[in-house]
């Protein structure tokens, strides 16, 4: 299978230690400019939208490099794929200078009626094959380096013949993609379907992970749940740190998308990301002027 893509990562710029950037956080996180290397956008809250919202857009821009990882993409549908919605994410994307962007390895689509909500495919041949030749398409059409997530899921879909890892790592190498590992999502996935996260590191192509997403969840009775708004927790830093030590990222991004605590918590989750990361990986640790030289030498080659 194609290994373009590895050789394309190669020149992608490494940005550093980064933030999502959430409207409630703006104005802190534009404050703090100085303690945060990138920060990156959900593209629907900006696609095609002014007034507030391109303002924000704007001044992020002006401040960071900008990332985009969309929730409405369902790659894994099989609808047909929403030109309107590619046509809208490429404009944005170039006015951005984004280096790279993302989606979830997921179905959020049946039928032409979106589901707001990510739901898993069937781990099973078929699907990668579905799935790789959709991801083909959209990134000739963005023309732009396209990375998967892996999703967190509370049960699987009828007809799995493969692991998640290995679903995972056989439409990256069919679509010839990139990762964007997800890290909690791993720990979440591997706790409640009782696998060795770890195991399910090594199993995976992890030379084609270029960001990394470190988030918090919730414990619910014997399951724990995804929620983006809790501290972090120091398993899914270990996580971290053995994925640094194996394989080189360009980015670590602190997910926080509700329960908001006061900024320097989040401050202090950053620096926590910034100290494992550079125990293997001192590029990703020079701050934001590190960060956007790096940018910037890219756009400028």
């Amino acid at each position: 299978m194609s290994k373009q893509f590895l050789n394309i990562k190669k020149e992608l710029p490494v940005l550093g230690i980064g933030l999502g950037l959430r409207r409630d956080l703006s104005d802190d996180t534009f404050n703090h400019s100085d303690r945060i290397d990138f920060v990156e956008i959900a593209p629907e809250n900006y696609m095609g939208i002014g007034g507030r919202a391109r303002d924000l857009l704007d001044q992020a821009c002006e401040r960071f490099p900008l990332i985009s990882h969309g929730l409405n993409l369902s790659i894994g549908s099989t609808d047909d794929l929403n030109l309107d919605y590619l046509k809208e994410l490429k404009a944005l994307l170039d006015a951005a200078n984004a280096p790279w962007w993302s989606d979830h390895l997921c179905f959020s689509s049946a039928g032409g009626v979106y589901m707001h909500d990510l739901l898993p495919m069937p781990f099973s041949k078929e699907a990668v094959s579905h799935v790789a030749e959709r991801i083909k398409r959209v990134q000739d059409y963005v023309a732009r380096p396209f990375l998967l997530e892996n999703i967190s899921f509370y049960m699987h879909a009828p007809g799995c013949e493969l692991s998640e890892a290995q679903f995972l790592s056989e439409v990256a190498e069919a679509a010839d993609c990139g990762f964007l590992l997800d890290v909690n999502n791993v720990y979440v996935n591997a706790i409640n379907h009782k696998y060795d996260p770890y195991k399910f590191i090594d199993e995976i192509p992890l030379d084609r992970t270029v960001q990394i997403h470190v988030a918090g969840h919730k414990q619910i009775r014997e399951f724990i749940i995804d929620t983006h708004g809790a501290p972090v927790i120091e398993p899914v830093f270990e996580l971290l740190a053995y994925v640094l030590e194996r394989t080189e990222v360009k980015g670590v991004m602190l997910e926080r998308d509700q329960n908001f605590p006061e900024f320097d918590e989040l401050l202090l989750e950053l620096e926590q990301l910034r100290t494992i990361a550079g125990r293997t990986q001192p590029a990703l640790t020079k701050g934001k002027l590190g960060g956007e030289a790096a940018y910037a030498r890219s756009l400028s080659a």
